[in-house]
Formats: C-alpha cells, structure tokens, sequence
C-alpha cells in the first residue's frame, strides 16, 4: 500500500492510499472512519481526487460522521 498524500481538513483526517489498483480515500475523525474506494483506472490524475475533499461530498462526509457520532453516543450511554 503506498500513502499518496495524508491532511487534515476542519478537524477530519484524510489519507489517499493505492492499493490494489484502487484509491482508498479514508476519512478519520475520533474513533470514527469512513473509507470509499475508486478503481484507479477511473482517475486521470491523483490531483483529480480533490472533488472528494470540498463542496458537496465533503458536506455529506461531515454530516455523516454527525450521524454516526449521535448514534455512537448513545450506544455508549446505553452501555
């Protein structure tokens, strides 16, 4: 696996990996993860991958790890 480039953006961690003729794009904040794959073949440029890290996807990104931080809480109260 070779690390393409690693960053944080407003407090989520972000890793680019390729792997398996495949761009593993892993978002990180806490103990929480998200990873979304795309064939390699898909991408002209590793500098094409940086939609996934602004606008619209990167809101839903956000609002998920929200989602799954309540979600998270609550087993924890429950535990």
């Amino acid at each position: 696996m070779r690390v393409v480039r690693e960053f944080s953006k407003e407090g989520i961690r972000l890793s680019i990996f390729s792997w398996n003729n495949k761009y593993l794009i892993k978002y990180e904040l806490g103990p929480m993860e998200q990873t979304f794959k795309i064939p390699e073949m898909d991408v002209l440029d590793e500098t094409d991958l940086e939609v996934f890290f602004e606008g619209d996807f990167f809101d839903a990104v956000k609002d998920r790890f929200k989602e799954m931080g309540e979600s998270f809480r609550k087993k924890l109260e429950n535990f």
